[in-house]
């Protein structure tokens, strides 16, 4: 077969198209070599070149961080190329340079020029202001504060780059600008900003600094150990005393703004302060530790907090006064910059003299991303960190993984080019056809003497020289064909549409006092045409915060009432004057806790405090309380162990036992308020430990080994209570002690407080070891970590007496467990308790249908000998040298057998509000929603369910990356496809059998299959114990298929051409695609993948600076100003306030923007046709000769006056159907998604239409004029401008009437429109013929007198104006009456009956759209089983029936069977892991957690040492416990 030769002008035309102008002006930048920083120390000659300047490579990038797209350079070139990438443009232009010429000139050549130059300014004083307002927020963020090491012999000699000088310091004074240290904490930038808004450290003041500083400056700060001689402060006093900024010599820490901040540079961070760069960490708050807490969501969208520690040999640069010192200066040697977040490799190289090292000899240490806080990031509970800075601005990772600001243009502006190209053509052909046809005619006629043609015979005035100016003559004539006002026009209508969006009260969030707000304004029509979502989920979908929901409990289950589980817990309550109880004190946190001694013990009373100046206090915290688990606690407490619920009651207190004792929280003491705070690495542990201390099971901390837990029993034993207090049933006593009888503040974080008692003082020791004499203590023996592949988490611990001493039997050793489902049920004790799992295997289910995060908890007692054997080989496999990891966990599962169940939890991860109905309604709407997450795979798949983006009938196919245990990425891809999509095709089309071996989605063989290209491994079924009951219908579902890829596996698929195809064909065949363990850059690349892959129409929203890649990528960004900060929303093209505003964004605004875009720009180009087809079709009367016929101001004003105003009607105010029509039936937008308003059909019906309309002015009315000698009363001639201003008003007319016509929505401004131009082109013609020459010359003096007295003109007029309209006015009546649309039929629906709104029941069931408006009601039992029906592979886009729930709270807080089923199946979301085989049931299992983190390195150490220590003869501290009671 021949090979079909490409279209040359196709191929030239794509070229041009593709032109990208920030390739002109946004130079990509190569990454550095490696680099060396100096710190504190000289540079080495050969840094230098000859001249005595720095080398190139050796001069960093200065860390000014700029998103705007001009500078006072650039804008005036790189805005005109971008408005020059429109064709009509650079026709206009053409035109216009033409007419500079005397031969063509019509008019003054300025005003020829003018409306050109008003089109390309107004648009750049638009877009102009858009910048404007990006460099506002740069500024904002450059210059945001941080304290920088200064003063005495430091000094910083790396080489920066100069600042660049951006557009609003070019051209606003800076006094002018406002400070936004003024508005805001310094340091808390609004693109990386903290999550509070009270403290301001940098303002007062610091948790290192002495608080009596009243004579320095606010720019200057000294430690503690500073003498306040060595404090002297020296200002520089310019013009005498005008300004001047102050200095100090003694080392301190002065305030400079980010972007000053250099390489090599020394700086202290605060607590909840963001890293302005990338740093190396030399010391912390944490010196026994030197470990410093950071939150990565800003990076990632890990929710859970990030352990860092400092570099060892830096520990010692704990003050100013150690930085300082030249003995003590460093260099790091660095890889050169790349955007990997989870890689850095770096050398500390010390000087051989003794440098506060552990080892003075050790000159070079390691370091990696371990020692290294990066940008974006925050600092968490961590009073102060100090590290010198490594990379800054462009070169560090955040950066590195953002692009730079697109230059972005609308989907309708881009389709406008070749129809404008089509019209240069018509246009061309035309001028070519009057230049031919006018040759000719000389030709034929100079030799026969015709006297207008005489001396036609010169080198520059001759027949064919003059068929070349009749060429440029008429284009100059039928310019309009392209009219320059269109683009004006879309702009003044988009301006008006982005107002529109700004004063829409239903998308104004009234919390914040945020409108949504359009920044730029000509991507209005893209929003009407979004065909797949790409979101980020924290803080986009999610509101970071878990809430205590559900449990069940030896089987029966406990829901929380929604009045309790958002409310606040109160911050303080006063307690009964005179009140010695110790442990009543204790309960209303006026007492030290066991951990940590901060506060006096000996208080009796409290008073309500201020508001805490740190952000690590929540603002709500989650109450958990539900009436029917108070009257069973209240109960079980009081039974004996005879009862018949004795049983119920020792699974109660051995559930919530559980829930308070396996975790890694550590506890502080608030100093200002006294109250209890869990600092949890994990919000998970934090809602779990939280809500077991609602109901009475408080933590109180741990010391060393011993864990400290207060029961409602201890406190009843101690005699605080009477029966049943500390139970939540109290209302009473609720309202005197805050609910559960103790304050507990939950701070988000691993925690940075000691476990161990700082108190010296012996009195409060002794006060302290009596309050722990009331709560039970627990003996930590060993933590079984949680981890990815164990999916499980376990504690060993030993229940002590309460005296230490009451022998062996009563000093138990507990295992205590949670984890996910199947790994629980796997390990139970084999025939035990089978009705007990079944139960919760239910209510398991129910959890996650209703898309909470589970744990299942489980306990097991084990003996003492059985202890010690264990023991010993967990000892044993701790120290060995190779495979210590496997070891553990081998060794670890031993343990883990035979345990019994208690139950399970259930956590919302609370979502923003109206986050599941927005999704539902996108996903009904025919858009399909992809989320990509830094979270991992278990939090992506339950935050799936929980926003409908996975529904109870899904199927979800799980692809990870590949490794020695599981199967190559394009073999999990091609296993999907073969398994699940069998007759899709995609592997056929690759030369890929269809059917390799026997993997079918009904079965799965265990034969291996091989294609010639790819091995791939046996796919097995991995038995867990629950997946037997999935059935062999897994894959079948209804639910159609969701697909969920790991970060690794996408970065394999992405890096090959092949693998990257085959999974965008997966994923198309896919109803969502969850991308979870993703880098920023991986987001970007997933939206570039389906937008150049599929060339869909893509939205990307996020709130985070680790979505501004995504967002920049994404045809149109929406960025939410959530507590992420606003570098989303700085980078992006629509900012909203909730998730949920985008629906309406979408479906209301976007829909109608494209609608009203289409119409008017079809509409325009259908007027302007009219108008030229009369130029046109008089060149036949006139020898083509390229002249008028109209008088020529009624062909500049055609434009500008006469027909305008009915096209801009068109655009602001016209409405295809109502808004709550949209709204409610998302399924319309179809309409858009589709690209049914625009295109080059509907182009093409609009210029036959104008051809046709042209044809019929002129031909009828030349006719009718020059089909009798005369018209006039008097018997003369016609002159020219009588027939051809006829001609205009019926133009005008018909143009008006027919653009009217094509309007939807009639309302007053558009009756307004519509006949304004008709009364103008009346006046002005009456006014315009009254002018005398002796004013000055118009060619139609006294054309009133014949115009308006002849009976042609007013027979002309209906005639003209009705035959040309009624092609299209026949047309729509015929579709309206025998061949509607679904707008149509809503349009109707709403007019006959504007009240009723139960119009959408049964539409959209199938795909015979609104026809299900006529279906009687018995048809109700069909429409439901129809939609149970749906899945993603047909046309309906329908996923839920449009009745709403009861209330969303009863939906929300309890479980209630789908209306299609008699009861919820537990073979709900089925789950294939292709790179295992292994199938499941989802059951919401969800725990975050850091993997290895420094917290739980810190206990397991902790805990090693004890077991050494024991094991070298110290014995345990279960015996001498009492030893130590009796001695203190």
């Amino acid at each position: 077969m021949a090979r079909t030769k490409p279209n040359r002008l196709a191929a030239l035309y794509a070229r041009i198209a593709a032109f990208n102008v920030e390739n002109l002006f946004v130079r990509k930048k190569e990454p550095g070599p490696p680099r060396t920083v100096f710190v504190n120390q000289d540079i080495p000659e050969e840094y230098y070149d000859k001249k005595g300047r720095v080398k190139k490579e050796h001069v960093y990038t200065p860390n000014q961080v700029i998103t705007s797209k001009y500078t006072i350079i650039t804008f005036l070139p790189r805005n005109l190329l971008e408005q020059f990438r429109r064709i009509a443009n650079i026709f206009f232009l053409g035109i216009a340079i033409l007419q500079f010429f005397n031969k063509f000139s019509t008019i003054s050549p300025g005003l020829v020029i003018l409306p050109l130059l008003v089109v390309l300014g107004i648009t750049a004083i638009k877009d102009g202001y858009e910048d404007i307002k990006r460099h506002q927020s740069d500024r904002r963020v450059n210059h945001s504060t941080v304290r920088v090491l200064d003063g005495a012999d430091f000094d910083n000699r790396n080489a920066m780059k100069p600042k660049s000088k951006t557009f609003v310091r070019g051209l606003v004074p800076k006094r002018l600008v406002p400070s936004s240290s003024s508005k805001k904490k310094p340091n808390t930038p609004d693109v990386e900003k903290a999550e509070t808004q009270e403290a301001n450290p940098s303002q007062g003041p610091s948790n290192n600094t002495p608080d009596h500083q009243p004579d320095l400056p606010p720019e200057i700060e000294f430690d503690d150990d500073v003498p306040e001689e060595e404090r002297q402060i020296t200002s520089s006093l310019p013009f005498g005393g005008l300004g001047g900024h102050a200095e100090a010599r003694a080392p301190h820490w002065k305030q400079s703004i980010w972007e000053d901040v250099r390489v090599g540079d020394i700086v202290k961070i605060m607590d909840n302060e963001s890293f302005p760069a990338d740093i190396l960490i030399c010391s912390t708050s944490e010196e026994e530790e030197n470990v410093a807490f950071v939150e990565t969501k800003n990076l990632d969208g890990e929710t859970n907090l990030k352990s860092r520690t400092a570099v060892q040999a830096l520990t010692h640069l704990r003050s100013a006064k150690e930085c300082v010192r030249k003995e003590n200066g460093f260099l790091v040697e660095l890889d050169r910059p790349d955007n990997n977040m989870f890689r850095l490799n770096a050398t500390v190289v010390m000087p051989n003299s003794g440098n506060g090292s552990d080892d003075g000899k050790k000159d070079h240490v390691p370091a990696d991303i371990g020692n290294v806080l990066l940008r974006g990031t925050v600092l968490r509970n961590t009073s102060w960190v100090i590290g010198v800075v490594l990379f800054t601005g462009e070169d560090t990772k955040i950066v590195l993984n953002s692009g730079g600001t697109p230059s972005k243009r609308s989907k309708v502006e881009r389709q406008m080019n070749p129809q404008v190209f089509l019209n240069l053509i018509l246009l061309a052909m035309m001028a070519v056809a009057c230049a031919i046809v006018d040759s000719v005619n000389e030709h034929r006629d100079y030799p026969r003497g015709a006297p207008w043609l005489y001396d036609d015979n010169q080198s520059d005035d001759n027949p064919s020289i003059n068929g070349l100016v009749t060429w440029a003559f008429a284009l100059i004539t039928f310019q309009n064909i392209v009219p320059i006002s269109l683009y004006i026009s879309i702009e003044a209508v988009r301006t008006c549409q982005a107002l529109f969006i700004y004063f829409d009260t239903e998308i104004y969030y009234e919390k914040t006092g945020q409108p949504t707000l359009a920044r730029s304004w000509n991507l209005s029509d893209d929003l009407g045409q979004i065909e797949y979502i790409f979101s980020d989920k924290t803080g986009t979908l999610t509101q970071n915060k878990m809430i205590y929901r559900q449990c069940s409990i030896g089987g029966k289950v406990y829901i929380g009432d929604p009045d309790e589980e958002d409310s606040e817990r109160p911050s303080s309550e006063e307690v009964q004057s005179g009140s010695n109880d110790a442990s009543s004190a204790v309960a209303n946190g006026n007492t030290e806790k066991p951990s940590v001694s901060t506060s006096d013990t000996t208080a009796t009373t409290t008073t309500t405090p201020s508001p805490p100046t740190s952000s690590t206090t929540k603002s709500k915290a989650p109450f958990f309380h539900s009436p029917e688990l108070s009257s069973d606690l209240e109960e079980a407490f009081h039974s004996s162990s005879s009862s018949p619920n004795a049983s119920h009651a020792r699974a109660l207190n051995g559930f919530f036992s559980v829930l308070a004792l396996c975790h890694t929280v550590l506890t502080s003491t608030n100093k200002e308020t006294g109250r209890v705070e869990y600092k949890a690495q994990s919000p998970d542990e934090e809602a779990l430990v939280r809500a077991a201390a609602d109901v009475g099971y408080v933590f109180r901390g741990r010391d060393r080994e011993i864990l400290y837990l207060e029961t409602p029993m201890s406190r009843e034993r101690a005699g605080e209570a009477g029966s049943g207090e500390g139970v939540e049933g109290n209302e009473k006593e609720k309202e005197k002690k805050g609910k559960d009888g103790v304050e507990v503040d939950v701070v988000p974080g691993d925690g940075n407080s000691s476990s161990r008692a700082t108190t010296t003082n012996p009195n409060d020791l002794r006060d302290q070891r009596d309050e722990r004499d009331k709560y039970e203590k627990y003996e930590l023996l060993n933590i079984l970590e949680f981890n990815s592949a164990r999916k499980r988490m376990s504690v060993v611990v030993r229940k002590l007496d309460d005296d230490g001493s009451g022998g062996e039997k009563r000093n138990k050793i507990l295992l205590l467990m949670k984890g996910a489902d199947n790994v629980v049920f796997e390990r139970l004790k084999p025939g035990a308790d089978e009705a007990l799992k079944e139960q919760t295997e239910m209510h398991l289910s129910e959890f996650a249908n209703s898309g909470l995060r589970t744990l299942t908890l489980a306990y097991k007692v084990i003996g003492e000998e059985e202890y010690e054997r264990w023991s010993e080989r967990y000892h044993e496999a701790t120290i060995l040298m190779e495979g210590r990891e496997e070891k553990i966990d081998e060794v670890s599962d031993e343990l883990e057998q035979d345990v019994r169940l208690l139950g399970a939890t259930a956590i919302e991860d609370s979502l923003q509000d109206g986050v599941p109905e927005a999704i539902a309604d996108l996903k009904r709407a025919g858009i399909k929603v992809w989320v990509a997450t830094g979270d991992k795979l278990e939090t992506a798949i339950a935050i799936g369910h929980s926003t409908n983006l996975i529904s109870r009938e899904s199927n979800i196919i799980v692809i990870r990356g590949g490794n020695e245990h599981s199967r190559p990425v394009y073999d999990q891809i091609v296993g999907a496809i073969e398994e699940f999509f069998p007759e899709s095709g995609i592997l056929d089309d690759r030369g890929v059998p269809a059917r390799r071996s026997s993997l079918h989605r009904r079965s799965i063989s265990s034969a291996a299959s091989h294609d010639g290209r790819h091995s791939r491994p046996r796919l097995h079924r991995v038995e867990t114990g629950i997946t037997s009951i999935v059935g062999s219908d897994n894959g079948d579902r209804p639910g159609g298929f969701v697909l969920v890829i790991e970060g690794t596996a996408l970065g394999n698929a992405l890096d090959d051409e092949t693998n990257k195809d085959l999974l965008l064909n997966l994923a198309m065949l896919c109803e969502g695609v969850i991308c979870c363990r993703v880098s920023p850059l991986q987001k970007a690349l997933v939206v570039k993948m389906v937008k150049n892959g599929l060339g869909a129409m893509t939205l990307a929203i996020g709130d985070g600076a680790n979505d501004v890649s995504m967002i920049q990528a994404a045809d149109v960004g929406v960025g939410i100003a959530g507590e992420e900060g606003l570098q989303a929303v700085n980078s992006s093209d629509y900012a909203i306030a909730q998730f949920r505003f985008l629906k309406r964004l979408i479906l209301v605004h976007g829909h109608w923007s494209y609608a009203r875009n289409a119409n008017m720009i079809l509409n325009f180009f259908y007027k302007n046709i009219v108008c030229i087809g009369v130029l046109w079709w008089f060149q036949i009367y006139d020898a083509w000769s390229s002249a008028y016929a109209f008088e020529y101001t009624y062909l500049i004003f055609w434009n500008a006056f006469w027909t305008l105003c009915p096209v801009i009607a068109i655009g602001i105010f016209d409405r295809i159907v109502d808004d709550h029509v949209l709204m409610d039936l998302p399924e319309l937008y179809r309409y858009g998604r589709e690209g049914r308003w625009f295109g080059m059909k509907w182009f093409v019906l609009y210029m036959l239409d104008g051809v046709y309309q042209s044809a019929i002015i002129f031909f009828l009315i030349a006719y009718s004029y020059m089909s009798t000698p005369t018209t006039r009363q008097d018997g003369y001639g016609q002159y020219i401008y009588e027939f051809t201003t006829t001609m205009v008003f019926a133009a005008v007319m018909t143009a008006n009437l027919f653009n009217g016509l094509n309007t939807s929505y009639w309302s007053g401004w558009v009756f307004f429109a519509v006949s304004i131009g008709v009364i103008l082109v009346w006046v002005y013609t009456a006014v315009y013929n009254t002018i005398s020459p002796g004013w000055f010359y118009t060619p139609v003096f006294g054309n009133n007198t014949f115009l308006f007295h002849s009976a042609y003109f007013w027979l002309c007029l209906p005639l003209t104006i009705v035959l040309a309209l009624a092609p299209r006015y026949i047309l729509k009546a015929w579709k309206f009456g025998f061949a509607p649309d679904d707008i149509d039929v809503m349009r109707w629906q709403v007019k006959i009956d504007p009240h009723n709104k139960n119009y959408a029941q049964y539409a959209f069931v199938n795909d015979d759209g609104l026809k299900g408006l006529r279906r009687p009601e018995s048809h109700g039992r069909e429409n439901s089983e129809a939609i149970s029906r749906r899945t993603s592979r047909t046309d309906s886009v329908v996923s839920m029936p449009m009745a709403a729930p009861a209330s969303a709270s009863a939906s929300r807080h309890s479980i209630r069977p789908h209306p299609n089923q008699s009861m919820i199946s537990v073979r709900s979301a089925s789950r294939t892991d292709m790179a295992t085989g292994m199938r499941s049931v989802h059951r919401g299992f969800d725990f975050s957690t850091e993997e290895g983190g420094h917290t739980i390195q810190r206990m397991q150490t902790d805990l090693s040492e004890r077991r050494a220590g024991r094991r070298l003869g110290f014995g345990s501290l279960r015996k001498k416990l009492p030893t130590l009671k009796k001695k203190s």
